[in-house]
């Protein structure tokens, strides 16, 4: 019998966290952390925000649930913020990223049918992509890895190379029914895609009469410095995806579209029974009205810049082990020339939180409250872990 009631499809730490603040997390016995991870890019306010812990309160004592079988006027004004934040027309909410992606997918299939061209279903996706865990998602996705012992394939997505415009445009057929890309890569190895890529997918879709499909569910929700991330592009999708942070920690994703791209979602071909439930409504207003202020945003861009000079910083003493930096705003990775895995531990055992992407990089997506204090405190820590690497390395 299993040690742990729970299926050992994670590999956890052995830290039983049981507090948090701020930036901060605390361990049954009351050992103190640095949070430079914040749940995978999700606690965007950092852990128990006043706010909201006040907004959750306030709704737990009036209503949890209903069912979308009937209105909560919690769900129209967060809609309704959302709408008149970005380019989209209407928003289904959901309770995660993958369920956002999947309302995308099914959506943009469903454009196509409903304007008469039911052939058109492929999704052309990129390599080292991560839309999600559920059937849809890793498909989407197909990472290797996430596909194996799940049956065959499944049939209408194809991936090509990251940033590859000449194979993209060579791949578009008939049959295309829309391309769906992370600005910023959170899992494949914290790449932010540049400005003139995403001109050129909007310029391809809109040419080929094909939906264009943000996954902004780790670079949405303020992290690099603007609501969302392509906003620093000036061109906007047809259909995205958000969550993690706009939820602040609770549950929540999102299905943001144009009503053109949406025109086929009509009563009953899709559904939620919590999605966009009072509680994660009253958190998520709370979110969006912290998040979206000028003021915040400055402060995310400042942060960033200072983070990202320290991380040049990093490169320039450890250039035995650091190979580049990468990322955007409070999205940043370290690209390493050696399994990031230990580096991660070794940041554990001196109080630091830190995640880890693909191609061998050290992912650093902090609370975006954090400040230059925290800022510096973390960077001493990793430049302490990779001068220990550098130095074994060179003793090897």
């Amino acid at each position: 019998m299993s040690a742990s009631p729970l299926m050992p499809v994670y590999s956890p730490s052995p830290a039983d966290f049981t507090e948090g603040r701020g930036m901060e997390v605390f361990t049954r016995d009351g050992t103190r952390y640095l949070d430079f991870i914040a749940g995978i890019a999700t606690n965007a306010l950092g852990h128990c925000h006043p706010k909201l812990v006040a907004a959750l309160t306030e709704q737990a004592g009036k209503i949890w649930h209903m069912s979308n079988m009937y209105q909560t006027g919690l769900q129209r004004e967060l809609a309704q913020k959302y709408v008149d934040a970005t380019f989209a027309d209407v928003v289904f909410f959901a309770n995660s990223g993958t369920e956002a992606i999947e309302a995308c997918l099914k959506l943009t299939r469903k454009y196509h049918s409903a304007n008469g061209n039911p052939h058109k279903i492929d999704i052309l996706g990129f390599e080292g992509a991560f839309h999600g865990r559920s059937y849809g998602a890793i498909n989407a996705a197909a990472n290797p890895k996430y596909l194996e012992g799940f049956g065959p394939a499944l049939p209408g997505y194809q991936q090509l190379p990251w940033g590859d415009h000449e194979a993209l445009k060579a791949a578009i057929t008939d049959t295309t029914a829309g391309i769906i890309i992370e600005p910023v890569q959170g899992e494949g190895g914290v790449r932010a895609l540049p400005v003139e890529c995403l001109h050129g997918l909007r310029a391809l879709c809109d040419e080929a009469g094909i939906l264009l499909i943000f996954d902004e569910v780790q670079s949405g929700a303020s992290r690099t410095g603007k609501l969302f991330a392509h906003q620093w592009s000036g061109i906007t999708p047809d259909v995205m995806a958000a969550a993690k942070g706009i939820g602040g920690g609770f549950p929540m994703g999102a299905c943001l579209a144009t009503e053109k791209a949406a025109s086929g979602m009509k009563v009953g071909v899709h559904g939620s029974t919590f999605g966009g439930n009072p509680l994660a409504m009253a958190v998520g207003n709370a979110v969006f009205d912290e998040i979206s202020t000028p003021e915040f945003l400055q402060h995310v861009n400042d942060m960033a810049n200072h983070l990202g000079q320290a991380l040049e910083g990093l490169k320039d003493r450890h250039p035995g082990v650091v190979i580049d930096v990468r990322g955007k705003g409070l999205l940043r990775g370290i690209g390493l020339n050696q399994d990031p895995l230990p580096l991660r531990k070794k940041c554990f055992d001196r109080g630091l939180l830190v995640g880890n992407a693909g191609g061998n990089v050290l992912r650093l997506a902090p609370p975006l409250i954090v400040d230059q204090e925290h800022i510096s405190e973390a960077i001493g820590v990793i430049d302490a872990v990779l001068g220990e690497a550098a130095a074994q390395a060179h003793a090897a």
